[in-house]
C-alpha cells in the first residue's frame, strides 16, 4: 500500500474523518447484510445461491460505476492474483461460512462473530511491521476482543448451543484477518480501490459459481417468490457499497482499523436481529457492546496519535 503523503496537518485530520465515516457506513451495511441473509433463508434461498447472485449483482453495479468513471479493473498477472486471493479469503470463503451458519445459530450471533478479526489482524500487522506497537491501540484491540469473547462464551454455554456451527462460524474471522493483511501487503501500485473492488467481486462470483456446479449444491432461485428476487437486489446494492467502502477504508485507515468493520456491524446487526427478526437478546449483550465500543474508540484515538 502506498504511504499517505501530506504537506500540512489538515490532510491527516481529513483522512481520519474519512476513515471514520467509511468505518461506520461499511459496518452498518455489514450488519444489515447478515440480517438479509436470514430473511433469504425464509424464502427457500440457499446460502450459496443468495451469496452468488448477490455478489454477481454487486460486481455488475461496481463494474458499471467503474466504466462510467473510465476506471475499469486492470487485468495483469499481479491483479488477477490479487482478485482471486482477496475474493476467497475476504468474500467467497468467509461469507459462505457466515451465511450458512445463520440458519443454525442466528443472524445476531454471526454479526457478533464478525467482531473477532481485530486481534488477529493487529498481531499479524505487528509481526509484518505494518503497524508499530502502541499501547492505546493494543488496549483497543483487547477491549473489542473481550467484548466479542463475552458474547461468544454466553452463546456456547446455552443448553441448545449448536457447537459445530458455532465453531465453524469462528473460522470465518480467521479468513477475514488474512484478507485484511493480504490486501494491504499486495495492493497493486497505482490502482485505486474503486477499480479493485469490482475485480475482487467478479473473482468471488466465479469461485461461488464453480462451487454451485458441484454435486449437492445449487444456484437456483425460486423465481415464483418475488421477495427472493427483491432480497437479492437489495443485498447486491448492500454488497456494492460495503466492499467499495472496504477498499476505501483499507487505503485510508489500514488493516487494523479495517478489521473493526465487524464490531460496527454487530452494533447494527444485533439490534436489527432482535427488534425486526424476533431473535432472543444475546446474554452478555450490554457488557460485550460496551467493551467493543471502547475498543473502537481506543483504536481510533491511537491511530490519530500515530499520524503526523
Amino acid at each position: 500500500m502506498q504511504p499517505f503523503n501530506t504537506t500540512s496537518g489538515a490532510l491527516p485530520k481529513k483522512r481520519r474523518l474519512a476513515a471514520f465515516i467509511y468505518l461506520v457506513a461499511g459496518g452498518a451495511l455489514l450488519g444489515l447484510s447478515t440480517n438479509l441473509a436470514k430473511l433469504a433463508g425464509g424464502v427457500q434461498l440457499s446460502p450459496l445461491a443468495f451469496l452468488f447472485w448477490s455478489i454477481a449483482g454487486a460486481a455488475f453495479i461496481l463494474l458499471i460505476v467503474a466504466a462510467l468513471r473510465s476506471n475499469l479493473p486492470p487485468v495483469t498477472g499481479r491483479t488477477l492474483e490479487y482478485y482471486l486471493i482477496s475474493a476467497f479469503v475476504g468474500v467467497a470463503g468467509s461469507n459462505l461460512i457466515f451465511f450458512s451458519a445463520i440458519p443454525h445459530i442466528g443472524a445476531g450471533f454471526v454479526a457478533l462473530v464478525i467482531t473477532l478479526p481485530p486481534l488477529l489482524t493487529y498481531m499479524g500487522a505487528l509481526i509484518l511491521r505494518l503497524e508499530r506497537f502502541q499501547i492505546m491501540r493494543a488496549m483497543g484491540v483487547v477491549s473489542a476482543l473481550a467484548g466479542a469473547i463475552t458474547l461468544a462464551a454466553h452463546k456456547l454455554s446455552a443448553p441448545d448451543a449448536d457447537y459445530v456451527w458455532i465453531l465453524l462460524a469462528l473460522a470465518g474471522p480467521v479468513l477475514l484477518a488474512i484478507g485484511n493483511l493480504y490486501r494491504t501487503l499486495r495492493w497493486p501500485a497505482g490502482v485505486s480501490g474503486d477499480a479493485l473492488a469490482p475485480g475482487m467481486l467478479i473473482a468471488a462470483a466465479g469461485l461461488l459459481f464453480s462451487i454451485g456446479l458441484l454435486p449437492g449444491f445449487s444456484l437456483e432461485v425460486p423465481t415464483e417468490q418475488r421477495l427472493a428476487l427483491l432480497l437479492i437486489a437489495i443485498q447486491s446494492a448492500v454488497f456494492a457499497g460495503q466492499f467499495l467502502l472496504l477498499f476505501l477504508l483499507q487505503k485510508t485507515g489500514g488493516p487494523v482499523l479495517l478489521s473493526l468493520l465487524g464490531s460496527v456491524g454487530a452494533v447494527v446487526g444485533v439490534p436489527v436481529a432482535i427488534l425486526l427478526q424476533g431473535e432472543a437478546v444475546p446474554e452478555g449483550l450490554l457488557p460485550g457492546a460496551l467493551l467493543i465500543s471502547a475498543g473502537i474508540a481506543l483504536l481510533n484515538i491511537g491511530k490519530a496519535k500515530q499520524l503526523p
